[in-house]
């Protein structure tokens, strides 16, 4: 079997199943798939999210600066804008469960090599190169998680149900990001930032098995008529086009290019948090690495609450108007943000500032990132609309970060870091994120 086939998508199986049970064997099957993918890219953050805890480890020891690890995380983010671009349009034509399974699989191994590498030659003064060279191709990996989990909703779920379960699969990134701080962290803080990526190496390799054991790649492939049979739904004349001629569609279409740019301005807000959040919380705010970590883990499960309530509110509060939410949810993250930058606050007060912002940005993304493409783009062509927006949302990110990182090294003094400058623009940031889609609200009706 050559590469390109074993990763082609699955064709009909000739065994099909019996009449009387399609509708026990689908539900089973689809609930099986779900769930499995839903927790492979959780698993995926874990692998992801580990540069961000041991910023401060890394610098404290002397071993990389904040500018440093500004171009290591831009690396990452720079790949994986290019790579969840390209990937996006492939996975549309990808069996899925090989396709996440792969990705996990080299992340894991990406964040095992972190590690051991950590353990042999902590002082090594080509560290940064290895570092970025390493995380880079990490992003590459990384970008094969989110294309195959949001085409599985299309391959496997009627329009009428995927709001609903696209918002809770959106709730991984925060589910991922909370175990990540909350466990690595303690990792981190009792034996070192080396078993921190070794640990997240742990996760990834059981990410893998469940995705190449568990997910199923379509309803076809497991002898089932196709979804819309399935479930009654009328086939879309625009459904029936071959999906070269619907990623071109997607690609022309000026309100993918609304929710693109909205979502990079969201993800420089997002990114500057898990990424910085932690050294932030420690150099301004004197915690703990564990203190820190805790403070964003646990966090970020308001970020699960939020995405869960993004699809009721604008489906069944709003009437399906996307905007509305946007807004409210837009003004309390920038609120709780701002409150997080600038006003003091303990332990408790800190994680009641994070936790806010978190389901307030959670909405925010939901609905801007997922839902409003999902209410215009074709089934066929999911992958490619992720990719346009994953491009421009992680070119945002890695930008993000050499611009975080060089602006927090750039006021430091004698070890005094002054986060002003750099809390300005997280916080504009922050306001555009929600104010472009509401601008460009027309483009996204159609």
């Amino acid at each position: 079997m050559s590469f390109f086939r074993y990763f082609r998508i699955s064709k009909p199986s000739a065994d099909k199943v019996p009449a009387e049970q399609v509708d026990s064997a689908y539900k089973r099957l689809r609930k099986r798939t779900f769930w499995s993918v839903t927790l492979a890219y959780t698993l995926y953050y874990v692998c992801r999210m580990t540069m961000g805890i041991v910023k401060q480890p890394l610098i404290d020891g002397g071993i990389l600066s904040a500018g440093q690890l500004g171009i290591i995380g831009s690396a990452f983010y720079f790949v994986y804008a290019f790579g969840k671009f390209t990937n996006g349009f492939i996975a549309d034509y990808c069996n899925i469960r090989r396709f996440m399974a792969a990705g996990l699989g080299v992340s894991a191994a990406i964040n095992l090599v972190l590690g051991l590498l950590g353990l042999l030659s902590a002082g090594s003064v080509a560290m940064m190169v290895f570092f970025a060279l390493l995380w880079g191709i990490n992003g590459w990996a990384q970008s094969m998680g989110s294309p195959p989990g949001t085409i599985s909703l299309s391959r496997w779920f009627p329009l009428k149900q995927r709001g609903t379960y696209y918002s809770i699969f959106s709730s991984t990134p925060s589910l991922g990001k909370a175990l990540t701080m909350i466990f690595t962290g303690l990792i981190v803080g009792a034996a070192g930032w080396q078993w921190g990526f070794i640990a997240a190496a742990a996760a990834g390799v059981i990410g893998t098995v469940i995705a190449l054991i568990f997910i199923c790649d379509t309803p076809e492939s497991a002898g089932l008529p196709s979804v819309q049979e399935l479930s009654g739904e009328a086939v879309r004349e625009m459904d029936k086009k071959p999906t070269k001629e619907l990623q071109k569609w997607v690609f022309k279409h000026p309100g993918i290019w609304v929710i693109a740019l909205s979502t990079a301005f969201i993800y420089i807000t997002q990114h500057a948090v898990s990424d910085w959040g932690v050294l932030f919380l420690q150099k301004k705010k004197d915690f703990s690495i564990e203190r820190a970590t805790q403070i964003i883990g646990l966090a970020e499960f308001f970020g699960v609450i939020g995405n869960l309530a993004a699809g009721w509110l604008s489906d069944v509060v709003f009437k399906g108007n996307r905007s509305r939410p946007v807004v409210i949810a837009g003004v309390l993250t920038m609120l709780s943000l701002c409150a997080f930058l600038f006003l003091g606050g303990g332990f408790w007060g800190n994680i009641l500032f994070v936790a806010v912002f978190s389901m307030a940005f959670s909405v925010v993304f939901c609905i801007v990132a997922g839902l409003m493409a999902l209410d215009f783009v074709p089934r066929k062509a999911t992958g490619a609309a992720l990719g346009i927006v994953g491009i421009s949302s992680y070119a945002a990110a890695g930008a993000q970060s050499i611009a975080s990182g060089y602006l927090i090294q750039g006021f430091e003094t004698g070890g005094t870091y002054n986060f002003l400058p750099v809390s300005i623009f997280w916080t504009v940031s922050c306001l555009i994120a929600f104010v472009l889609p509401v601008i460009g609200w027309k483009y996204l009706r159609n």
